[in-house]
Order: C-alpha cells, then structure tokens, then sequence
C-alpha cells in the first residue's frame, strides 16, 4: 500500500506551475516578456515579478520567515499594480532571479513546518492560516497566472503548450487550427443568431 505523502504531492503541483510560467519566457526578446497584451496591461515579466512577492508575502512573511521580494500593491504601500509590470531598470535575469531565490525561500518553509502549522496574514483583520490551506492558495494563484501567461505567449507569437515536452494540444499544422478557429466563430455567431 502506498503511503500519502500530501506535502510532497501539494509541492509537485506547486513546481509544475512555477516551471510552466517561467518557460513562457524562454526565447523572448525584452520587449515581448514586457510588452502589455491585455487592455489591464498583462504581460510575462510582471507575471513572474508579482509571483515572487506573492510567494514572499504567503511563505516569508505570514509564517514569520521574511524574505526580500517585490511589495504586493494590494497588501502593502506600493503604487497600484507597481508588482505587475517591470520598471526598464528591473532587468529580466533581476526578476526571475529573484522569483527563483523567494521559491527557494518558500520550499525551505514548506520543509520546516508541518502543514497544520499557522501563520498570520498581517493587517486590521489579520486572519490565521495553515500552511496547508496556504500551499493549496499559492497552486491556485501559480496556475492561475501560468494560464494567463498561456494566452499572452499565444498572442506574442503564437507559441502554445502546457509544459516543456508536452504540450498537451490537439494535433494539426497551422491550415488545421486556421479551419478549427473558423469553425468555433462559426458555431458562436450561430448561437447568437448572427449569420455565420
């Protein structure tokens, strides 16, 4: 019989993510792990920058092992959205870097705490939180933000995929995904009732 081991399982899925956000950066010029795709400004550097505080601020500070990384604006004094972009001083190797040392940071608390241990998230209303329930919160905002930069790869040149060697996408050249992007517009304007 095998024996769970949920820390160890909740930290694979944890690395997963981490690893998939930081592939989408892989052969892109400055400009284009910079540049916003979205109308809010989402782009993959600030991805991966405001990762690194979130990992700081859930890991470091709540379980009293602080760790130097990016102020989330939402938690702190910073400007509004300041971790989700990169400033043209905060160079690419700065970020990743640092998202690579706060991960480090995290896995070492991860390891020294049981998962019933309780932290504190601090402010007005500080509430207490297990490190289990904040591993499952850190998967949740990981992948979340691996998806978005899923997309905006996609937009920035076209690239797809879940992971390094798997990319876990249905077969087809590009004349396929042409015809498979025709036919979903199709299918949506038909729904609508608008003439396909």
């Amino acid at each position: 019989m095998i024996s769970p081991d949920f820390k160890a399982d909740l930290r694979v899925i944890l690395q997963d993510a981490r690893d998939t956000l930081l592939w989408k950066l892989e052969g892109l010029s400055e400009y284009d792990i910079r540049r916003p795709m979205t109308p809010t400004g989402t782009n993959l550097l600030g991805l991966v920058k405001h990762l690194a505080g979130a990992e700081g601020f859930y890991f470091g500070t709540v379980f009293g092992r602080p760790v130097s990384a990016p102020e989330l604006w939402i938690a702190g004094d910073a400007e509004p959205n300041a971790d989700l972009w990169a400033t043209p001083d905060e160079t690419r190797e700065r970020i990743v870097g640092g998202y690579r040392r706060v991960c480090a940071h995290s896995d070492a608390t991860i390891e020294a705490l049981p998962l019933d241990a309780v932290g504190r998230i601090p402010g007005e209303r500080g509430n207490d939180i297990t490190l289990h329930r904040t591993l499952v919160h850190m998967i949740y905002e990981t992948s979340r933000h691996a998806g978005h930069a899923d997309v905006v790869r996609e937009l920035v040149d076209g690239a797809v995929g879940q992971r390094v060697g798997g990319d876990n996408m249905a077969p087809g050249d590009a004349s396929w995904w042409v015809e498979h992007r025709e036919r979903v517009e199709c299918a949506a304007k038909e729904a609508a009732g608008q003439r396909p």
